[in-house]
């Protein structure tokens, strides 16, 4: 049985962390050394490649987008070792049109015998190539 004191202090971090994603680095001592990271346009393992993707998501957000947001709507656990977070990304990009993203998502998280996150796995409600066409539509389909 997971030991529920560390689960709740799992997902009190995932919820200071998660909206600031964009801004600040988030907390690495809740996952695992070989954790797995799978979504729609990546897939790694090992916590130096996590810390990595994490980096390019901050550093891609400075560069291309004028706002963006990671909007953190429910952690909670739904398994004795699954946490599920839901969430939207949406943002505007730094173009002359100012084309907006926005796509929701899902980010599923497993616990090991040690009460570290082992596994994070991203799922989103489209396909990569339709988040990118908002990019080039004027005005795109999402709104910020």
């Amino acid at each position: 049985m997971k030991d529920q004191y560390k689960m709740q202090e799992i997902i009190k971090t995932l919820k200071h962390d998660l909206p600031t994603l964009f801004q600040q680095d988030i907390s690495y001592d809740i996952y695992s050394q070989d954790i797995y990271f799978r979504d729609p346009v990546n897939k790694f393992k090992g916590k130096f490649n996590y810390r990595i993707i994490f980096w390019t998501l901050r550093f891609h957000a400075k560069l291309f987008f004028t706002q963006i947001y990671f909007d953190l709507h429910d952690v909670q656990q739904k398994a004795e070792d699954t946490i599920l977070a839901k969430w939207t990304v949406r943002g505007i990009l730094r173009v002359p049109w100012k084309a907006r993203i926005l796509f929701n998502g899902c980010s599923t998280y497993k616990l090991n015998s040690d009460n570290l996150i082992y596994e994070h796995i991203d799922t989103w409600d489209r396909k990569p190539s339709e988040i990118l066409s908002q990019f080039i539509r004027k005005g795109g389909d999402g709104k910020p």
